[in-house]
């Protein structure tokens, strides 16, 4: 299993994986083919690894490299770009709660090339963030039992990692479940019109005994400022950011290489129409601007994460999430362009361009953008700090 060293290495090994994995996003999205082998490439690569620490073998990359190889991998495919977000964060969970013990566990499997998926949230609560899965003591130990939707990554990964309310003491815990544990289910049930390929299904859980030593805790992540919010979310932007700058890259092939000129634009080329020109020149500074604020965000974060207060937490979270906002509505727009501008031809099955809009409409409703603009209007203008909760 290969050990990526710095950022400068994981981003080269984004760089070529994304290369790769563009050439099949299309029949993947269009046939529904889920991405086994490629979620193998990922482990084997290193890539998965890169935000254990460096005093524990990892590469211990910067928030931006977080981002940035987020969004090269959501560029070939949304889907695969995604489904590592669960993974880091529950990393990022061990990092800031586990014990001394938990972390050299958790951290050589995950340097053994071994995944984590989520079973966060569920359906039929009052809210997404609400938790009816219940962690029950038996013992010296515990027993879960509870039903979980919108599992991204489960399908792929080696540990199921459950969020869910402590009979004790109702607050939020995190257990970290091998996915072959007797009493877990998982089940291919994910049919949303976009990311299609996240394997975001259900995970049934009935009566899975849990070791005291899989389990932290998941509201202490958030009492306090800590980075784990902003490091949540700003992998979120990535998977925008990359939506956006994967539909504005197929936009320009796909002008230059297929669409044809309308008649009245009097030119040889459809990429001469003038209309066409300033059409590219919009959604790509769009796109640009948003990768600048992602970039800007990275910085934010890594500043929270050195010396985490109440100021810089509340700094991060906000840049994230101007971030998130600008990667959004230039994937949006550069999704939609794609297709007016590549003209009938664009909406053709066989091309698959739509993905790019499904992928990024289905992906943004993940945290609603109007709480977004509200939360950076009234940090702006009334100096209010948005709430801790991950999702900002």
């Amino acid at each position: 299993m290969r050990r990526i060293a710095s950022d400068e290495e994981a981003l080269s090994a984004a760089r070529d994986l994304a290369a790769d994995f563009a050439k099949t996003a299309a029949a993947r999205d269009r046939d529904r083919i889920l991405p086994h082998a490629e979620l193998d490439r990922l482990s084997a690569c290193g890539l998965l690894a890169i935000t254990v620490p460096k005093a524990y073998g990892g590469a211990g990359v910067s928030a931006g490299t977080v981002a940035r190889v987020t969004a090269l991998l959501s560029a070939a495919d949304g889907s695969i770009g995604q489904i590592p977000q669960n993974h880091f964060f529950m990393l990022e969970a061990v990092r800031l709660q586990g014990t001394e013990e938990q972390k050299r566990f958790f951290y050589g499997r995950v340097l053994a090339g071994e995944r984590f998926g989520n079973a966060l949230s569920e359906t039929g609560t009052r809210t997404a963030h609400d938790h009816a899965t219940r962690l029950e003591r038996n013992g010296d130990a515990y027993v879960l039992n509870g039903r979980k939707f919108y599992s991204t990554g489960v399908l792929f990964a080696d540990w199921i990692v459950v969020v869910a309310t402590s009979e004790e003491d109702g607050r939020s815990v995190v257990a970290f479940l091998p996915k072959d544990a007797p009493g877990i289910t998982v089940i291919d049930d994910w049919s949303g019109f976009g990311q299609r390929v996240t394997g975001s299904g259900s995970t049934l859980l009935e009566a899975v005994d849990v070791h005291p030593f899989a389990v932290l805790s998941f509201s202490a992540l958030f009492e306090t400022p800590t980075p784990m919010g902003p490091f949540a979310q700003i992998m979120h932007a990535g998977v925008q950011q990359g939506i956006a700058e994967g539909a504005l890259a197929e936009t320009i092939r796909f002008v230059r290489e297929v669409a044809r000129p309308w008649r009245d634009a009097g030119v040889e080329r459809h990429g001469d129409d003038p209309h066409v020109v300033a059409s590219v020149g919009e959604v790509t500074i769009r796109v640009e601007g948003a990768k600048a604020l992602l970039a800007r965000a990275g910085r934010f974060v890594d500043e929270a994460t050195a010396e985490p207060t109440e100021a810089s937490v509340a700094a991060a979270s906000i840049a994230v999430a101007e971030a998130k906002i600008a990667s959004t509505d230039a994937a949006l727009l550069a999704a939609s362009k794609l297709i007016e501008l590549g003209g009938a031809s664009a909406t053709l099955a066989r091309h698959d361009l739509d993905r790019f809009w499904r992928n990024a409409r289905t992906h943004a409703v993940h945290d609603p953008q109007l709480w977004k603009y509200r939360f950076v209007g009234n940090y702006w203008l009334n100096g209010v700090h948005p709430p801790r909760h991950g999702a900002i």
